[in-house]
């Protein structure tokens, strides 16, 4: 559960952009970075816990602005490899959003709702990405999500080249 404005340095510090996504070891080492640049004074609770590689948290919620600040692709890669599939927030930086979709690693769905006032970290929610909906186990209320639209089958393939060679834009990979 986080806030608003939550920006790149925040999901992955810049000291961690030396890993190399594509290498399996350095991709897997980003995951246990991943919103480590949170300032311990407004998030005592780690995402991903000291020595872990995972989270234990598959959802993210956040608020205004998710995902300011630079433009790298190493901030929802990150996400996705701490296992994250998908943050909810009231709005993404454009740059973010796209970066989401184009490798594929986790679902950016918009909600107008402000589940970050609602909930806290460890409450359970349900993201049903057919029914455009966010159901909060505790109480049974049902949040509406912004349609994915065309997005949603780019990251459901893995992302933009998988999503191109799957559709027959591009040929297949050697």
């Amino acid at each position: 559960m986080v806030r608003d404005n939550i920006d790149t340095d925040q999901i992955i510090s810049a000291q961690y952009l030396n890993l190399i996504p594509t290498m399996p070891d350095e991709y897997e080492k980003l995951g246990s970075y991943a919103l480590a640049g949170l300032p311990d004074s407004l998030y005592a609770q780690r995402y991903v816990k000291p020595g872990a590689l995972d989270s234990e948290y598959p959802i993210v919620i956040g608020g205004r602005n998710f995902g300011c600040g630079s433009s790298r692709e190493h901030a929802p890669i990150a996400l996705g490899s701490a296992g994250c599939k998908a943050v909810v927030a009231e709005s993404f930086a454009r740059i973010f959003f796209r970066n989401s979709v184009a490798t594929g690693e986790l679902y950016p769905c918009e909600c107008a709702d402000r589940l970050c006032e609602e909930l806290k970290t460890g409450d359970v929610v349900t993201v049903d990405l057919d029914k455009e909906t966010v159901t909060v186990q505790a109480s049974g209320v049902v949040h509406f999500l912004k349609p994915l639209g065309d997005v949603r089958p780019v990251v459901d393939a893995g992302g933009l080249f998988k999503y191109a060679r799957k559709t027959g834009m591009m040929p297949a990979a050697p």
